[in-house]
């Protein structure tokens, strides 16, 4: 059964079996304690053998499902730490620091028991039916602890009850405890005579009972179940009685609150003059006040009572069932969150009111629902704030205007402090959005506008802001969100918009938007509110220009040069991406240490901007990362990478490392790892061969998304290097924990190395935790005879720089034709590429 789990992606499923033996200072290792568990190769724990509870203090179930790192005293002590897939690969055990449930530590010794691989080709699969095959034990413990039940069977000839691992454990007691059948009777307390008396009826007459009961547990617990059991028979006669014992509380306790819930529900709907309603995740109404009945009806021309089905009561109007939709997923997500909305926008001059959106939940955290109180704030808006909010807002969407923007985000700017959470602004475009009048008549647009950005305000947290800052354009303040995380906020807003449909007079309205995003900070320097809008309007233009449907990210750091310098190079710049006059060039990585055979190389990119000197990284990056273009630029080189190594089989053999340095775009993009295990599918190259590296900075300042992404690329089978390790006090920390490959020093740290003294201990420091953790080192930069000589007396395993190999075309890496030399120089010439 465990072997064939992932039948949709074929192959033998991924598992490793290990073995974890608790070690105690007063035994010898014969007589350790163990526990087997398999895990799959995300980390995830698919079994565990009944002995865990003796080893670590967890039941089988409890850790199903879990990933194994969850016994780890540190990310040093993870059975599945690279460090230590050597020794697991020889044969080795491996002693670890592990947590036992109850709180304390203790030794283990870890072994592999069997690893099984992956299988990348797609296998046939049939589902047949069990029949008669003993039931595998594994599986029947996971259907236990998922249902939270046991199985028991009664041999009516010789009186003997037999159990499985899931009533021991309903029980309280542990797995193997000797206990007789007069003994269980005693947990049914007073309900022991009519146990006996359903199990009488049935051994006699054959009769299948079901009765829900209470048992008192060994550690006294009183537990309600329901008691299951039917006649088996051979032949004619019956020979066995088999049932179950299912555990109900949790059920009880899901229902006792929803029940009280629905109580309080009651008795608040009934004192306040708010619109009130709750719903279930399916969107069944579970309560409604009579104010709210009484609008509902009155708007939409039906009543809605609990029970019915909020989707199917607005069947007739597709665009408020859609946003309905929208903003009770988003309730069922959230604790709370407030929108300002009219109830239907199918009717002018409806009243506004303030939904609050609650989520429901019991005392166990299982969400129950959501309810919205709606308040009329109509006369508010007309009489106290008519003026103040006239000046503040948009007249037909009702969001705030550009005018408020710009207050709220030079208040966002002025209130920062240089070490508090950051910021962002983003900048919004919808695309293509007059043609609407067009397909669909006047006021098509603005009816999309109200209703789009209804949902808008949905899909962001109440402490943002979202304003109308033209037209079609929007733009959002996303306060204290940290920058790893602003991006997947935008690109989901942008996902909102081109999945958002709008019916009217039988048209589908929609469109895709285009945006520019801008993180800040009180760390940096930053502009004003008002160049601060404008730099997210050119980034989206930017946007715009590169495609529509896309968002281009503002990265900090680098030369800042003026405006129209920068607008001058990324004119350029947009050119040789789009027109893709993209050169390679390769600089070789050679091996200083110890002879190794096979080409190890860094790919380096070259732009032909039509002048007589290509563009070198240093001269378009900045603005390359400045308008978010880095990414692209990454792609396209890597693309272009591949397609040249699909033309080269005979080089497989030979080419060991192919490098690329990654900008910091493409380390956060969530996208990234699936575009490489796409240009690798076509390749006869393995996919260890290609390393990607990753700057101490963006690393040191994105610590937990690196780990992801290193994650990532090691599940796709590729390496991952540190660039630029050296360059600070972090560098020696992130050298011993990052689960990179490869340590790539700094150029400040080799500049001086042959005879500074505190360089070169530096250095060695650096390759000494690299060396531990087992990973390489790369010294670049290595431009003389005594850096080369202080390299290799360290043991630095590979030095890259103009002493050992300048960079060179890509061309040059292509073997010689098998017909001769000239043929093979005629194939490097033709394979050179334009830049």
């Amino acid at each position: 059964m465990a072997d064939n789990q992932q039948i949709a992606r074929g192959g033998t499923t991924p598992v490793k079996e290990l073995y974890i033996s608790r070690q105690r200072p007063d035994a010898d290792a014969g007589h350790a304690r163990r526990t087997l568990v398999r895990i799959d190769d995300d980390g995830i724990v698919q079994y565990v053998d009944a002995h865990s509870d003796a080893v670590c203090g967890f039941d089988p179930q409890e850790l199903t499902g879990q990933r194994l790192s969850v016994l780890a005293a540190s990310g040093e002590d993870d059975p599945l730490n690279p460090v230590h897939e050597d020794r697991f690969d020889d044969g080795q055990s491996v002693r670890l620091t592990l947590r036992h449930k109850e709180g304390f530590y203790f030794t283990a010794l870890v072994t592999v028991r069997v690893a099984v691989g992956d299988a990348d080709e797609p296998v046939q699969a049939t589902i047949t039916p069990r029949g008669n095959t003993p039931l595998d034990p594994r599986l029947l413990n996971v259907a236990e602890g998922a249902g939270q039940l046991g199985v028991w069977q009664l041999d009516v000839q010789s009186n003997r009850i037999t159990w499985s691992d899931g009533l021991y454990r309903l029980f309280d007691l542990r797995p193997g405890t000797p206990i007789a059948p007069e003994h269980a009777l005693y947990y049914f307390q007073d309900q022991q005579q009519r146990v006996r008396a359903l199990f009488r009826r049935c051994v006699r007459a054959g009769r299948d009972f079901s009765c829900d009961l209470d048992i008192l547990t060994d550690r006294q617990r009183l537990r309600p179940v329901r008691l299951t059991g039917r006649a088996l028979y051979t032949g004619e006669r019956i020979t066995a009685v088999a049932g179950t014992l299912v555990d109900l509380s949790e059920r009880l306790s899901q229902r006792a609150a929803r029940t009280e819930a629905e109580q309080i529900l009651h008795g608040m709907m009934a004192v306040t003059d708010d619109l009130v309603m709750a719903v279930d995740p399916s969107m069944q109404v579970l309560a409604v006040n009579q104010r709210m009945a009484d609008r509902f009806e009155e708007t939409f021309g039906l009543r809605p009572h609990p029970g019915t089905s909020l989707n199917e009561l607005l069947t007739d109007f597709p665009n408020e069932r859609r946003l309905a939709q929208r903003l009770w997923e988003r309730a069922m997500e959230r604790e709370q969150f407030t929108v300002e909305m009219p109830l239907s926008r199918n009717t002018e001059n409806l009243p506004v009111y303030e939904f609050r959106y609650q989520r429901l939940h019991d005392r166990h955290g299982h969400v129950l629902g959501a309810l919205h109180l709606a308040r009329d704030i109509s006369d508010q808006r007309s009489v106290s704030d008519s003026v103040d909010y006239m000046n503040r807002h948009d007249p037909m969407t009702g969001l705030l205007n550009r005018r408020e923007l710009l207050r709220r985000l030079k208040r966002a700017l002025e209130q920062q402090a240089s070490d508090g959470p950051s910021h962002a602004l983003l900048y919004i475009d919808l695309d293509h959005v007059s043609r609407f009048n067009d397909t669909a008549g006047a006021g098509a647009c603005d009816r999309y506008l109200r209703e789009l950005t209804g949902m808008l305000s949905g899909c962001i947290r109440q402490r943002d802001t979202l304003a109308r800052v033209a037209g079609d354009k929007f733009a959002v303040i996303l306060d204290r969100c940290r920058r790893e995380e602003v991006r997947r906020v935008a690109d989901n807003l942008l996902i909102q918009i081109r999945d958002f449909r709008f019916e009217w007079q039988g048209e589908e309205l929609h469109t895709s938007a285009s945006g520019g995003l801008v993180p800040f900070s009180g760390a940096e320097p930053t502009a004003s509110a008002d160049e601060l809008l404008a730099l997210a309007a050119d980034l989206c233009q930017t946007a715009k220009d590169a495609g529509r449907d896309r968002i281009h990210v503002h990265q900090h750091g680098g030369v800042a040069l003026p405006e129209s310098e920068a607008q001058q190079r990324l004119a350029s710049l947009q050119a040789c991406v789009r027109e893709n006059r993209i050169g390679l060039m390769i600089q070789s990585m050679r091996p200083i240490a110890s002879a190794t055979w096979g080409e190890h190389v860094e790919v380096l990119a070259r732009l032909d901007d039509g002048s007589d000197e290509p563009w070198l990284p240093n001269d378009f990056l900045p603005v390359a990362e400045r308008f978010d273009l880095a990414r692209d630029i990454d792609r396209r080189v890597i693309g272009k990478t591949m397609d040249w190594l699909t033309d080269q089989p005979l080089l497989e053999p030979r080419l060991k490392t192919c490098c690329f340095n990654l900008s910091l775009a493409s380390v956060l993009d969530d996208s990234f790892p699936t575009f490489v295990r796409e240009s690798l599918s076509p390749l006869r190259f393995a996919p260890e061969c290609f390393c990607f590296e990753v700057r101490e900075g963006d690393a040191t300042q994105y610590p937990d998304a690196v780990t992801l992404f290193c994650d990532a690329m090691h599940e796709i089978g590729c390496r991952v290097a540190l660039d630029g390790a050296g360059a600070s006090v972090q560098s020696y920390s992130l050298a011993a924990r990052l689960p990179v490959d490869v340590i790539k020093l700094d150029e400040s740290i080799m500049r001086g190395v042959d005879n500074d003294p505190v360089q070169q201990v530096m250095v060695d420091a650096l390759h000494r935790i690299a060396e531990t953790a087992g990973k390489t080192t790369v010294a670049p930069f290595i431009e003389s005879d005594d850096t080369l000589r202080r390299m290799r007396t360290m043991g630095i395993h590979f030095g890259q720089g103009y002493r050992l190999a300048p960079p060179r075309p890509i061309s040059d890496l292509a073997p010689v034709h098998p017909g001769g030399p000239g043929e093979g120089r005629r194939q490097r010439t033709n394979s050179a590429p334009s830049g």
